[in-house]
């Protein structure tokens, strides 16, 4: 019997790439121990279970980390805004490094040498799981079959992965996948690949599946009443039914369920990798698109406006970062510390109305406002005087003025050189020249 080449742990979801990649590491010599991570993905946990260890797992790891990836990875989330480029939520991007760091932790408890994913060479989870694996275990070997030539050269698509399930024993659907690919996880579910390349055209109507079509949305808005501390969603009130849920976990569930029902967070974008290509990616994110509008209405109530300028261009880069792979990478881990501590006054209640694919905010309340409605009304002077704006107005003209002035002077002399050109010029050339001094 041949001697192993290592201990591996696959982050495996039971599909049919995983599926297959474990069977595969099992012929190139490794030991395997397949992770599975419950993240709020529709999964048969106890199937995929015994789907491994039939293929020769030899352990099986399944873990509901739910409730750390709300807290710990979304909440930070919803408190920076967080968004890559202006309307992606960036669901898939928090997932990895909450897997990842499980992964890790797992094989460092197995004494395991090496990790696998399933993730392909021109995605970017490839970046986000591995740079996540060396940030927490710097000496951890990776192995990444869609990057090596033995294993990509065997197999060109879905059709080669499907023959060797067959040749192998692999257990594998009677009928082909949905014709692209999908990513699911409490914070959102993602189609991207296959018929979805062609960005000219539409989505078919039986994709989406976390949300229902708006146009066939219940005719009744529902009314929530979403209450933060610190920036974080701790109470959220159906004033329509009288219902309520607190915890972490229940609370981002039910947001999923009430503005999944109403058709709210369809995206359809366009996207750049950080690898450097675009794609076409379709994204459903109920809860967290929510989250995002009250959470931003809450903030403006209650943060003080050069504060929430500065955050907001640290919101802007957080974003990047974790679009990009670097949760714990230095700057990603100090821009974290300085979001939350600009939530510190971020206390109040919002009430907003879900229907029909839209988040409405109604109303707002704080005792931690800013909002000063004697001072801000139109018909209470309160502590304020208007003759102030006078100096104000003038003193922020000023630039103004002298930007404008020198404009002036500027076109004056390019008015003077054109004149004077119009003598020095041959005559055949004063057409074109006019026009350019006109």
């Amino acid at each position: 019997m041949s001697q192993s080449r290592g201990l591996v742990v696959l982050a495996y979801s039971g599909g049919l790439d995983t599926s297959c990649i474990l069977v595969w590491l099992k012929e190139q010599g490794y030991d395997v121990i397949a992770y599975l991570a419950n993240i709020g993905q529709d999964e048969n946990f106890e199937e995929a279970r015994k789907k491994a260890v039939s293929l020769g797992a030899k352990k099986v790891y399944i873990e509901d980390i739910r409730q750390e990836f709300v807290e710990e990875f979304i909440w930070p989330a919803v408190q920076a805004n967080a968004i890559y480029e202006d309307r992606y939520l960036l669901g898939t991007a928090l997932a990895r490094p909450c897997i990842a760091r499980k992964q890790i932790e797992v094989a460092q408890k197995e004494g395991a040498q090496h990790v696998s994913h399933g993730a392909t060479g021109k995605g970017n989870d490839q970046i986000r799981f591995e740079l996540t694996y060396y940030a927490l275990c710097p000496s951890i070997k990776i192995i990444a079959p869609w990057r090596m030539p033995e294993f990509y050269k065997r197999f060109r698509g879905r059709s080669d992965l499907m023959e060797y399930a067959k040749s192998h024993g692999i257990p594998i659907p009677v009928t082909p996948a949905n014709p692209w690919s999908m990513d699911e996880n409490l914070m959102h579910i993602s189609y991207e690949a296959g018929i979805l390349e062609n960005p000219k055209k539409q989505a078919p109507p039986g994709l989406y599946t976390k949300t229902c079509d708006p146009s066939a949305a219940p005719d009744a808005p529902d009314i929530l009443e979403i209450e933060f501390k610190k920036g974080v969603p701790v109470k959220v009130v159906n004033v329509s039914e009288g219902t309520t849920r607190q915890s972490a976990l229940e609370l981002f569930l039910y947001l999923n369920e009430i503005a999944g029902k109403h058709g709210v967070g369809r995206i359809d974008i366009v996207e750049n990798r950080f690898i450097g290509m675009k794609s076409r990616g379709i994204y459903e994110t109920p809860a967290g698109t929510v989250l995002h509008h009250a959470h931003l209405d809450i903030e403006a109530f209650t943060m003080d406006r050069e504060v929430r300028r500065v955050k907001q261009g640290l919101a802007l880069k957080f974003g990047e970062l974790l679009y990009n792979g670097f949760w714990y990478s230095p700057e990603s881990s100090y821009i974290r510390h300085c979001i939350a501590r600009s939530q510190d006054l971020v206390d109040g209640k919002v009430r907003v109305s879900i229907f029909k694919g839209q988040v409405y905010v109604l109303s707002r309340e704080s005792h931690r406002s800013l909002y000063n409605e004697e001072l801000v009304s139109m018909d209470v002077q309160g502590n304020y005087e208007p003759s102030d704006a006078t100096g104000f107005i003038s003193i922020n003209s000023l630039r103004l003025k002298e930007y404008h002035r020198l404009q002036d002077k500027n076109d004056m002399q390019q008015r003077r050189i054109c004149m004077e050109e119009k003598y020095i010029f041959p005559l055949d050339s004063l057409f074109s020249h006019n026009d350019i001094c006109v």
